[in-house]
């Protein structure tokens, strides 16, 4: 894949994830939750407009997005937060539970492709590194995300291993 091509599928998929990641507010009631997805999908904008400036500086400028090490200590902060109130995995879970989670189950996936993509066309332009490390943690706070979407992890689907056998 082409140095630009790689650049342009990473946009798409974080294009695609912030659209995930809206279908999944629609299903919210207003809260802290929906507060916390709706100020994602700007950064994602931002994060578009970061991939599509390659660079040697990442600094944000006045004609310039890019994301800050502060929005992935935001991310981070607010994965502590929410992990708080959650019981240890003691299984991998599926994805689904509520329809918020499931959603946003779906968004993770899709920002993992993006963190993939946006990886690979690193390896051929110079890339804003903490849009790819917000990218990283982003689909970490999704996974909490959705655990806390679904009651706080009681409402979470378990993986049971060759339950299909």
């Amino acid at each position: 894949m082409a140095k630009t091509d790689a650049r342009m599928q990473a946009i798409g998929d974080v294009d695609e994830a912030n659209s995930a990641i809206g279908l999944a507010v629609a299903s919210l009631a207003e809260g802290d939750h929906a507060i916390r997805l709706r100020r994602i999908q700007n950064d994602l904008f931002d994060l578009g407009a970061d991939l599509a400036t390659p660079g040697d500086s990442f600094e944000p400028g006045e004609m310039t997005l890019r994301i800050t090490p502060a929005q992935v200590s935001r991310l981070e902060d607010e994965i502590d937060a929410m992990n708080e109130s959650l019981a240890p995995l003691r299984s991998f879970i599926l994805p689904g539970g509520s329809s918020g989670a499931a959603a946003l189950h779906l968004a993770r996936a899709i920002v993992r492709r993006a963190e993939r993509t946006a990886v690979a066309a690193s390896h051929g332009v110079n890339l804003n590194p903490a849009a790819l490390t917000y990218l990283n943690r982003l689909s970490d706070h999704l996974f909490v995300s959705c655990r806390a979407l679904n009651a706080d992890g009681e409402g979470d689907i378990l993986w049971v291993p060759g339950a299909s056998r």
